[in-house]
């Protein structure tokens, strides 16, 4: 996107470079990486990057600011896993962009959707570092986000992940770790934190502790980084040694709850120009022509409010579709108005849509921070890696400025 910098990359790459890059990650990640990388990282001017973090904060703050927002998502947890003792204010954010082309030529970022859960913090930050050291890049390029550099962003995601505990005493969270592609990205922590992937169902549970093996020993948790996501404990009926609604003695970085509080659920209560329109489904049924959306159905996504790696999206839905949501359940759905996304970025391959995840840190009592970019490129309908397999230059991607 930004020139001379995506010229002179296309015109300099090799196929014997990617793969070395392919194998750098592999040793530093001490895995496989099994979801695909992208050949290329994303050049974007600094005035870009800080565009998409402010208006993502901007959102956040909208939400999190509004107590009619707050009193109607606590009705999103699940009974079942509404958990108490709930942070304030999540510690994690993840806001995803997309680019739009104005009617003057300008871009502008669209949002795709919100999630108060944590992305690859670790990964993304190693991937980065990657491109530049493999390729030759300038070594001034700038990946990390709201004035932080590398040692700065480490500190930052310490204090959120280990809040001064231990970490022997700090654990990740994580249903089935090893099989998980996100398994790279557990590997950095336990190598630069040293805190332990443990999986939820070897959890211990004494009274209102809770305990983990590690070598030999039975350690207890003060503070769990979570990534179990409950979408993945419902679809595999897991049987957990711990209940949810539990009063346990224990410390959430990302506290569960926030998984559902800020959602796809969040959009139709968003006012600003880059949220398209978006109405719950029980809602439009209601009151259809006063939804705001087109009627003309090519141009709407129906999308459930909770599923795992755009599971359930459909594009175009017919009245068939739609009527086949039993009615207690169009609460659960949206009705959304589907953006078409510029496809920016120049490859060998032709233009290539990115799609940009701005990933934000929130240590209790402090301000929100942006972090860190993961950018994801794609020809496909969707973005995500599984919607683009067989295909070469797209997947997860690197956002890198130039100083200055």
């Amino acid at each position: 996107m930004l020139q001379p910098y995506r010229d002179r990359f296309n015109a300099q790459f090799t196929s014997s470079k990617y793969e070395e890059l392919l194998a750098h990650l592999n040793r530093r990640t001490r895995t496989s990486v099994d979801f695909r990388v992208a050949e290329t990282p994303c050049f974007f001017p600094n005035s870009l990057m800080e565009e998409f973090s402010q208006t993502g904060a901007h959102l956040t703050h909208q939400l999190l600011d509004n107590p009619a927002y707050l009193q109607a998502s606590e009705q999103c947890v699940p009974a079942r896993y509404r958990m108490p003792n709930e942070n304030p204010q999540p510690n994690f954010m993840t806001v995803d962009f997309g680019l739009v082309r104005n009617s003057d030529g300008t871009l502008s970022p669209k949002l795709v959707e919100l999630q108060a859960f944590p992305s690859i913090f670790g990964y993304q930050d190693i991937l980065c570092r990657q491109y530049i050291e493999t390729y030759n890049l300038d070594p001034t390029f700038s990946w990390h986000l709201g004035g932080l550099n590398e040692q700065t962003y480490w500190q930052l995601l310490s204090k959120v992940i280990l809040n001064n505990h231990a970490p022997e005493n700090v654990i990740l969270l994580e249903i089935d770790p090893d099989h998980q592609k996100t398994l790279p990205d557990f590997h950095i922590y336990e190598d630069k934190l040293g805190i332990a992937t443990v999986d939820i169902t070897t959890l211990i549970k004494r009274g209102n502790r809770l305990f983990y093996h590690r070598d030999g020993r039975e350690i207890p948790i003060h503070r769990i980084y979570n990534r179990a996501i409950v979408d993945e404990l419902e679809r595999n009926n897991i049987k957990l040694p711990f209940d949810y609604r539990d009063e346990l003695d224990v410390e959430w970085a990302g506290h569960p709850n926030w998984y559902f509080r800020i959602s796809k659920f969040s959009l139709p209560y968003l006012d600003h120009p880059s949220v398209p329109k978006a109405v719950f489904l029980d809602e439009w049924y209601a009151r259809p022509s006063l939804s705001g959306l087109p009627e003309d159905r090519e141009k709407l996504l129906l999308k459930p409010l909770y599923s795992f790696a755009g599971k359930g999206i459909q594009f175009a839905p017919t009245d068939d579709d739609l009527n086949a949501i039993p009615p207690d359940q169009r609460h659960l759905y949206l009705l959304q108005q589907r953006v078409s996304f510029e496809p920016v970025i120049v490859t060998p391959h032709g233009l290539t849509q990115a799609e940009i995840r701005i990933m934000y840190l929130w240590p209790n009592g402090e301000a929100l921070q942006p972090a860190i970019a993961l950018v994801r490129l794609g020809r496909g309908l969707m973005m995500g890696v599984d919607h683009n397999r067989n295909q070469l230059w797209v997947g997860g991607s690197a956002a890198l400025c130039p100083l200055g």
